[in-house]
C-alpha cells in the first residue's frame, strides 16, 4: 500500500532557530546550536527540512534506513535544484550490525562513448574551460536514478514507488520556499536563463523571482518522478526521459545517447577501510579519491597526540595542514576510475606508508608544496553538493553523498524533464597539470575516455566501534569535502566533542596547490600569527561545507545538521 505523507510546507521557512549564518557565508554566529537532535529509534541528518521529514516519516513508519535514504534523495531532487539531483551521480555506504558489512554503492556519472581524451582542448592544445563546464559536452551519464534504486532493491523494504510519492507530491503540489532558495536562483539568474526552458522553469512570467514565503511548483519534474515509480529505472534511461534528454543533446552538440543511458549500471564495490585510534573508519572508494585520502591523513596524524595539542591549535592546524599536502599531492597522481587505471589503494592506505610520509614532516616548519611530490605507495592493487546521513533502530545506517558538480550544475535544464544536466566532465584532467573549477590537478590516471567515471572527492564516511555503528557523516564542499570530513571525525575522537559542536567547529583547509592554508572565521588572530611563523600562508574564506553527521552511543541517535547552511535539519524520534 502506497505511504501517505502529510508535508507540512510551512516548516520549510523557518531556519534553524538555535544557529545562524552571516549574509556572506564566512562565520558562525554566536547562540548556535551546541546541542545535538536526540532520537531512541532513528536518525535523519539532511540539508533540507522537508527531505528529513520526510525520510523521518519512512522510519516510523516501520521502515529502515535504506528506504529512509531513498526517499530523501528524491525529495532533495525537488527541494534543492541547486544540488539535490536526478541529473548527477554520488556514492551511498550502507552499514548493517546484522550482517557486520558496510559496502558501497558507486552511482557516479560516466563520460559518454564518444568522449575523447582531448574533447576539452582546442586545436593548440589548450583547455576551453566554458566547454567542460557550461556546454551540454559538460555532462557525464547520470547515475542517481539508478543508484538509489539499486539501494532499494539490496538493503530496502519498501517499493520505489512509495520512496518516491513524496517527491512526487512535493513537486506536483509545491513548496513553500526558504530564503535560501530564492537568492540561490537569484544568483544564478544570468546562467540559468541563458536557455529558453530554464528561464521558464525556475523563474517567473517576465523574470520575476520566486520569493521566500511563495510557492514553487515543477510540474515536468512530477511527470518524470512518476514515470520512474511507474516503470523503474526505465522510466529513466529508456523511453520519454531518456528521448527527452536525448533530443536535447543532439539539437545542441551533446554527446549522450540513448545507448549510453540504456547502458548505464550502478555499481556495488567495497569499501576503503582503515583504523584511527581504536575506531574502524569506512568510506568511499575510487572512483572517489576521498576514502583513500581520509585513511592516508588519519594514519599520518594517528602518529601525533592530536588531543593533546587542541582542537584548531596553532599545532594542531599545521600538522593537519602537512599531511593534507601529501595526500592531495598523491591524489594527483595515482587517483583515477578504478576499472580503468591501477590505483595503489592498499598502498595509499598502509601505516607504513604514512610512517614513510610522516618521517619529512618538521612539527616546526611548513615544507613549501613545491617540494611535495606525489610518494611511491606501492603496492598497486570524485562545491555544490548534498550529503545526508540516517540510521535506523534496526542497526543499519546509510551515508549518501550525490552531486550536479556546480551549483545548479552546467545551468542546462532538459526540456520537458524539469531537471538539471551535471557538469562532472570537468572533474576529469582535461589536460594534466591543468587544475579543474576547484583548483585540483590531475594526471594520466583521471584522463577522459569512453565510459570512464570521473576522479571525485565525495567521501561519505561511517566510522565503526566495537562493531557497532558510531558515526555517519559526509559533506558538499568540492575539494574541501576530504578535509571537512576528515575534521568531524578527529573533532569526536581526539578532542572529545559532541556531535554538533564538532560540525560547527570552525575548519581548515590544504590542497597541497595553491599552497595556502584556508580558514573559516573563528580561527584566533594568535594562532594564524603562530602559523604564519612557521612558514605557512594563511587565508580566510567563505565558509566550507555543510556536513550532515549522526553519532550513535549506547543506544542514543545524536543528530547534527551543519548551521552553514540555513535549511539543513537534523530529527529523530
Amino acid at each position: 500500500m502506497m505511504l501517505k505523507y502529510a508535508i507540512k510546507t510551512a516548516a520549510m521557512l523557518g531556519l534553524l532557530g538555535a544557529s545562524s549564518l552571516l549574509a556572506d557565508n564566512t562565520a558562525i554566529l554566536e547562540g548556535q546550536r551546541s546541542h545535538p537532535a536526540v532520537g531512541q529509534h532513528g536518525m535523519v541528518a539532511t540539508s533540507h527540512s522537508l527531505a528529513t521529514q520526510v525520510a523521518l516519516e519512512v522510519l516510523k513508519n516501520g521502515g529502515n534506513a535504506i528506504d529512509a535514504a531513498v526517499t530523501a534523495g528524491f525529495a532533495l531532487a525537488v527541494t534543492q535544484p541547486r544540488s539535490g539531483n536526478i541529473g548527477g551521480g554520488g556514492f551511498m555506504l550502507v552499514s548493517s550490525e546484522k550482517t557486520g558489512k558496510v559496502e558501497a554503492i558507486d552511482y557516479r556519472e560516466k563520460a559518454p562513448r564518444a568522449a575523447f581524451e582531448t574533447l576539452f582542448q582546442d586545436d593548440n592544445g589548450e583547455v576551453v574551460k566554458e566547454r567542460s563546464r557550461y556546454s551540454h559536452l559538460s555532462a557525464g551519464v547520470p547515475g542517481t536514478v539508478a543508484g538509489l534504486a539499486l539501494a532499494l532493491e539490496q538493503y530496502g523494504t519498501i517499493s520505489l514507488a512509495e520512496a518516491l510519492a513524496p517527491a512526487i507530491k512535493l513537486a506536483s503540489e509545491g513548496f513553500i520556499v526558504p530564503e535560501r532558495f530564492s537568492k540561490g536562483l537569484k544568483s544564478r539568474h544570468e546562467r540559468l536563463s541563458k536557455w529558453e526552458y530554464g528561464r521558464n522553469l525556475f523563474y517567473k512570467e517576465y523574470g520575476g523571482f520566486y520569493e521566500a514565503g511563495e510557492r514553487f511548483v515543477q510540474t515536468d519534474l512530477a511527470n518524470t518522478l512518476r514515470r520512474i515509480a511507474e516503470q523503474g529505472t526505465k522510466g529513466f534511461y529508456e523511453g520519454e526521459t531518456a528521448e527527452l534528454i536525448v533530443r536535447d543533446m543532439q539539437q545542441n552538440d551533446g554527446l549522450i545517447t540513448l545507448q549510453d543511458l540504456k547502458s548505464y549500471q550502478a555499481i556495488i564495490r567495497q569499501p576503503v577501510h582503515g583504523t584511527y585510534r581504536g575506531h574502524d573508519i569506512y568510506s568511499m572508494s575510487p572512483p572517489s579519491s576521498g576514502g583513500a585520502h581520509i585513511v592516508q591523513i588519519l594514519n599520518m596524524l594517528e602518529g601525533y597526540p592530536m588531543g593533546e595539542h587542541g582542537s584548531n591549535s596553532s599545532q594542531s592546524i599545521h600538522l593537519m595542514a602537512e599531511v593534507m599536502k601529501r595526500a592531495y599531492a598523491d591524489r594527483a597522481e595515482h587517483l583515477g576510475d578504478s576499472d580503468f587505471v591501477k590505483v595503489p589503494l592498499q598502498g595509499l592506505t598502509s601505516k607504513p606508508y604514512a610512517e614513510q610520509l610522516r618521517a619529512d614532516i618538521d612539527i616546526g616548519k611548513a615544507t613549501p608544496s613545491n617540494t611535495v611530490r606525489a610518494g611511491d605507495p606501492l603496492p598497486f592493487e570524485s562545491n555544490e553538493t548534498t550529503h545526508f546521513s540516517i540510521a535506523d533502530q534496526y542497526g543499519n545506517a546509510v551515508s549518501n553523498t550525490y552531486t550536479i558538480n556546480f551549483s545548479y550544475g552546467s545551468g542546462i535544464a532538459v526540456p520537458g524533464a524539469g531537471f538539471l544536466l551535471n557538469n562532472e566532465m570537468d572533474d576529469f584532467s582535461a589536460k594534466p597539470g591543468v587544475a579543474n573549477a576547484y583548483g585540483l590537478l590531475g594526471g594520466e590516471a583521471n584522463k577522459i575516455e569512453p565510459e570512464k567515471r570521473m576522479l571525485s572527492s565525495m567521501s561519505p564516511t561511517i566510522v565503526k566501534k566495537d562493531g557497532k555503528n558510531f558515526l555517519v557523516t559526509g559533506s558538499p564542499g568540492g575539494s574541501r569535502i576530504i578535509t571537512t570530513t576528515l575534521q568531524v571525525i578527529m573533532n569526536i575522537i581526539d578532542h572529545r566533542m559532541n556531535v554538533q559542536s564538532a560540525v560547527n567547529e570552525p575548519r581548515i583547509h590544504h590542497q597541497w596547490l595553491p599552497d595556502e592554508i584556508r580558514i573559516e572565521a573563528g580561527i584566533s588572530r594568535d594562532t594564524i600569527k603562530l602559523l604564519e611563523d612557521k612558514g605557512h600562508k594563511v587565508v580566510q574564506k567563505r565558509a566550507m561545507g555543510a556536513i550532515q553527521s549522526i553519532l550513535i552511543e549506547d543506544g542514543t541517535f545524536y543528530g547534527a545538521a551543519d548551521p552553514r547552511r540555513s535549511t539543513s535539519s537534523a530529527q529523530g524520534y
